[in-house]
């Protein structure tokens, strides 16, 4: 919530000051604010002196400019920094200073308007900037694009910046504009002009000589400067990652101008100059059905979870926040689902001993060291909770395996040996995995994550199981740098690790597999051709040689992630798409959790999505099944 809004008056703030600063040489300049709303920009601007010359013009409905002028009235530090010349009340005119003037009129009537800032005083000789955050979206596309032509034309020296949405037909486009439909506001812009490059387009065509525009993530990363950018990261706990690089991939700034000398583009000045990538290159995709269930439970409606395939045909799915008893929780039971004569069965399992709840973690691994016997590690229950420790899932079968019903499950507490500290647990999005060294010796190893005071880890642990114990074993090579939210699988005796979030809150696109040595493991990058595009909040799986990692985010606006398949012997990396045309739903492939059966060649995904700031909760309500037979095989 805090950084989005943030980001939105960041790069106002940017576009704004560029302005004037470029223009402080004219005698004369002004900037029209259209559905300015209650935005104090003016008094921001007024009291950090930086309106010497420039007068500011505020457009929006009557009623809102007569609500807006009875509050500044009303409000003597603001009617002080507005300098009152008693001009309110003239006609469309509520409010009147000597830099500031406040306007009721509607801006879909464009002859209405003109007539309104003509009588206000508005010269369309001098340097002006058009301001419009998230408002001709909302406009008929005619009058707007109207609107767009009538401020090219009608003014010598123009700058026009624009805030609005973008990308509605993936996952969170699609819920994005549910929500705004749902608040009777459809976005009506969207439909014609859906990414960056249709606005630009637009723009060019309606008159203007330049334009440039980015989304709000390269906004951040590209015209952010790095101490500010680490200052507001540091702010307050957080862990809503990908909420928050989703929501910047759906909005963007745009700067357009037309008779400036010299040009005026703030999205390009001494900033570093974004390199956006074209379209990915899918080498094909992948059909996603809903599977035949027996039974329906709301309680696989989650993100944040672990699910594990604890024997054939049974999945043991853990923790996380979802829906459970008609309400959004963290999640207190667990679940399972059953195969069975060729659908699956879901079922809440049974606690053998009632008494030892869940502790509602999100976030951690569980890993299969048996047909009845897991190992949770880690997590938190909020993004300033420490490391959760380990435990126990037993699970029983009493008569019918094939119900979800007749199992149980036993959560026991653990006590590590005395050389292996709680503390020392990632608090949450590490990695888990199996690997072996020695005659006859398995070991847990543990990589990366986050806790409640370093933003990422780039440590790691052997963890011996039977003995609960951490084990020193020599690692030599280059280490990766820290991550979290990446993934980790077992191969041939090692591990390989892909992707991930970084220190700077970038996603990673590199793959490391910590091979297995004649005295200890060694680092090594894996060398991905074309290169891995990065991501973090994916699931993986290595079957054959193969490795798959299973959606996440990027910050590709163009698309969003499908399956990717790295041959781990050659490098070759490939991108194919989930074609979803046979869901109902948005299918959102971020903190989800996935099962890769081997002999079906089969994906099993299962919850996924998150709790927007703006936009509300998105649960993934059903498991998907993807068939990967044809690209592994293929491949």
């Amino acid at each position: 919530f805090h950084r989005g809004y943030y980001i939105r008056a960041r790069a106002v703030d940017h576009c704004v000051q560029d302005f004037l600063l470029k223009t402080q040489s004219h005698p004369r300049t002004q900037m029209l604010s259209l559905g300015a709303g209650f935005d104090s920009l003016y008094f921001r601007l007024k009291d950090m002196g930086l309106l010497h010359h420039t007068v500011v013009y505020e457009v929006d409905f009557p009623n809102v400019a007569c609500q807006k002028a009875t509050l500044i009235k009303r409000t003597k530090e603001l009617s002080a920094l507005v300098g009152d010349t008693g001009g309110e009340g003239l006609g469309v005119i509520t409010f009147s200073g000597e830099d500031y003037k406040l306007l009721g009129v509607d801006l879909s009537e464009l002859s209405e308007l003109e007539r309104a800032l003509e009588e206000a005083g508005l010269d369309n000789e001098i340097p002006t900037l058009f301001i419009a955050e998230v408002v001709l979206t909302y406009m008929e596309n005619s009058r707007s694009d109207a609107l767009i032509q009538w401020a090219a034309e009608h003014f010598s020296q123009a700058c026009f910046l624009l805030y609005e949405q973008m990308h509605p037909e993936d996952p969170f486009g699609r819920v994005m504009q549910q929500h705004f439909s749902q608040l009777n506001s459809a976005l009506r812009s969207l439909a014609h002009y859906p990414d960056c490059e249709a606005q630009q387009r637009r723009f060019f065509e309606k008159g203007w000589t330049e334009c440039s525009v980015m989304d709000m993530n390269e906004f951040f990363t590209c015209c952010t400067p790095e101490d500010e950018q680490q200052r507001v990261q540091a702010l307050e706990p957080f862990d809503e990652y990908e909420e928050w690089h989703l929501k910047c991939s759906h909005y963007f700034v745009l700067t357009a101008s037309k008779g400036m000398e010299p040009s005026w583009t703030p999205l390009l000045s001494n900033m570093t100059v974004p390199h956006r990538d074209g379209p990915v290159r899918m080498a094909g995709s992948i059909t996603a059905a809903v599977c035949a269930m027996q039974s329906e439970i709301c309680g696989l409606r989650r993100y944040g979870h672990h699910s594990v395939l604890i024997k054939p045909n049974v999945i043991l799915t853990t923790g996380g926040f979802g829906e459970e008893d008609g309400q959004h929780c963290r999640m207190r039971n667990s679940h399972v689902l059953i195969k069975h004569a060729g659908s699956w069965k879901a079922g809440c399992v049974k606690k053998e001993n009632p008494d030892k709840r869940w502790d509602e973690r999100l976030y951690h691994t569980v890993s299969r060291l048996s047909n009845s016997l897991a190992l949770v590690v880690g997590g938190r229950t909020s993004p300033s909770s420490a490391g959760l420790g380990m435990l126990w899932v037993k699970l029983t079968e009493t008569c019918n395996a094939s119900d979800p019903d007749d199992i149980t499950v036993e959560l026991v507490s653990l006590q590590p040996a005395a050389n292996f500290c709680f503390c020392d647990i990632p608090n949450s999005d590490f990695s888990f995995t199996w690997l072996s060294f020695s005659v006859g010796e398995k070991y847990l190893f543990l990589y990366g994550g986050r806790s409640a005071m370093e933003p990422v880890l780039g440590d790691w642990y052997f963890l011996h199981t039977q003995e609960l114990s951490c084990t020193v074993i020599p690692v030599e090579g280059a280490i990766p740098e820290g991550r979290h939210s990446h993934s980790a699988c077992s191969w041939k005796g090692g591990v390989i690790i892909a992707g991930g979030l970084g220190a700077a809150e970038q996603p990673l696109g590199s793959v490391f597999f910590l091979r297995e040595l004649e005295h200890g493991f060694q680092w090594q990058r894996v060398e991905t051709h074309p290169p891995l595009i990065p991501r973090y909040s994916h699931t993986a799986h290595v079957h054959d040689g193969k490795l798959l990692l299973v959606g996440g985010v990027w910050f590709h606006s163009s698309s969003v992630p499908g399956i990717t398949v790295i041959d781990l012997m050659t490098g070759l990396c490939l991108d194919y798409t989930i074609n979803v045309e046979h869901l109902e739903w948005p299918l959102m492939l971020h903190n989800h959790s996935s099962v890769f059966l081997p002999n079906e060649k089969e994906l099993l995904l299962i919850g996924g999505g998150g709790n927007c700031f703006s936009f509300g909760t998105h649960l993934n309500p059903e498991p998907v099944s993807l068939s990967l037979s044809n690209i592994l095989t293929s491949h």
